[in-house]
């Protein structure tokens, strides 16, 4: 097969997301696969699907398929037949819940003990999703890098709300697979512009502070 037969071919990989119920898997996925966010919560039954076609440098064709496993599945009886054959594992959590974050150790222990005999293990990675909500964060950065490395995983932060960094943790989970590194320029071409949305509070609702103007005004929120 020449060089120019192997640019057409569309490589797939199948990435699996697991963690906790409402950390944001669905919404990673659907931001992702179509760039829609919705805040409408619908639980996950069992398992969904979602694909991307991308390229990466070089001209290489891209499937990502995507399995978004329910919260549910850590204490079923399908997980092994779900993360069978993964190129990589996300385990995603919220930065605002703690619980979210403490019970991924039961998801990585359980998935690795499911894989160890796979010919090639998959690349697993942290994902801390719902940055957006900096002031109700939980889990600081320090502890999420500190898991990572003790684990041996990739790590990306993430918010599925205004689809920051959702793009480039999968492109960079794709050029990991192959073995490719982002340029910065590539990297920076994978990141999402956020947008500003003005929020109008009552004057009760305002914070008391003895120095403000006691006019109405209007709080700039990045979400």
């Amino acid at each position: 097969m020449s060089d120019s037969d192997e640019e057409g071919v569309e490589k797939q990989f199948k990435i699996v997301i697991i963690g906790d119920t409402q950390s944001g898997k669905t919404s990673i996925c659907q931001r992702y696969a179509s760039n829609q966010f919705t805040k409408n919560y619908h639980p996950t039954t069992g398992v969904d699907f979602y694909l991307k076609r991308t390229t990466l440098p070089g001209s290489k064709n891209l499937v990502i398929k995507l399995w978004d496993l329910s919260g549910q599945v850590l204490t079923g009886r399908m997980l092994d037949k779900y993360v069978f054959g993964a190129h990589a594992i996300m385990l995603v959590y919220d930065v605002t819940n703690s619980h979210s974050f403490d019970n991924l150790q039961d998801w990585l222990e359980q998935t690795r003990k499911l894989l160890v005999q796979q010919e090639k293990p998959p690349t697993y990675a942290l994902v801390a999703n719902k940055i957006d909500l900096e002031h109700l964060r939980t889990i600081k950065s320090d502890r999420h890098h500190k898991f990572a490395q003790e684990h041996g995983l990739l790590t990306y932060a993430v918010s599925a709300k205004t689809g920051e960094g959702v793009s480039l943790c999968m492109q960079k989970i794709a050029a990991d697979l192959l073995g490719i590194r982002l340029t910065k320029q590539e990297q920076e071409q994978h990141g999402a512009v956020m947008k500003a949305e003005i929020v109008k509070y009552s004057q009760d609702a305002l914070p008391r502070n003895p120095q403000a103007n006691a006019s109405n005004s209007a709080v700039c929120s990045v979400m």
